[in-house]
């Protein structure tokens, strides 16, 4: 089996699901295309940087398919792209005389189609400065697998508003309870799960040196 059709059987186990007409979907393989064009990259060189297959690559970006966020991650690391990006977030900056509203039915919403986890961009104005907020939703029994490192100088902190989460680091284990709060950086693969039997939902700031 060469390299590439192991990645095929990888994603066709995990790595995407038929495309469920989300807009936010769409618009994801929509922005994989225009990221990777404005880059100059072939589907087969975005293939071999992100560890995904060129054909599972084709069908996100025809929006055949819905990545789910080990994948959507890893290709958005590979496009040095923030993941908000690609579905869509705005990257609206307020003048000094406007403020800036997101309302939660216009929240860009990525949902793993496979886990049922869901990562809402509730940043309302991306453009503004070196953060971002986000809120997840990690239902019983999920594990979102290793995350692909992040360039240096990224940094998350993550607060638990309900449920329990547990975070690898490292070769490290830590378990936050509704509550707890942790930081680390993120250039490091690093990972999250949910080993209870109540689903979590968490808090992230990420930031980046500019």
């Amino acid at each position: 089996m060469t390299e590439h059709d192991a990645h095929d059987a990888h994603d066709a186990h995990e790595g995407a699901q038929p495309h469920n007409g989300d807009d936010l979907a769409g618009a994801f393989g929509v922005n994989v295309r225009r990221r990777r064009e404005e880059a100059g990259l072939t589907l087969e060189q975005l293939s071999r940087r992100s560890a995904v297959s060129r054909a599972m690559l084709s069908k996100v970006e025809r929006g055949e398919k819905s990545p789910t966020i080990g994948v959507a991650s890893r290709i958005a690391h590979a496009l040095d792209a923030p993941l908000s990006d690609l579905i869509g977030a705005p990257r609206t900056a307020p003048s000094s005389s406007v403020a800036v509203v997101l309302r939660k039915q216009e929240r860009p919403v990525f949902r793993d189609p496979r886990t049922g986890f869901e990562r809402h961009v509730v940043s309302a104005a991306l453009g503004a400065g070196r953060c971002e907020l986000i809120a997840h939703h990690l239902p019983a029994h999920v594990s979102l697998g290793l995350l692909p490192a992040y360039p240096p100088g990224t940094e998350k902190q993550v607060v638990v508003v309900t449920g329990t989460l547990t975070v690898a680091l490292g070769g490290i284990t830590e378990t936050l309870h509704a509550g707890d709060c942790l930081y680390f950086q993120a250039d490091a693969d690093h990972g999250f799960a949910n080993r209870t039997d109540e689903p979590c939902d968490y808090l992230m700031v990420i930031s980046r040196t500019p």
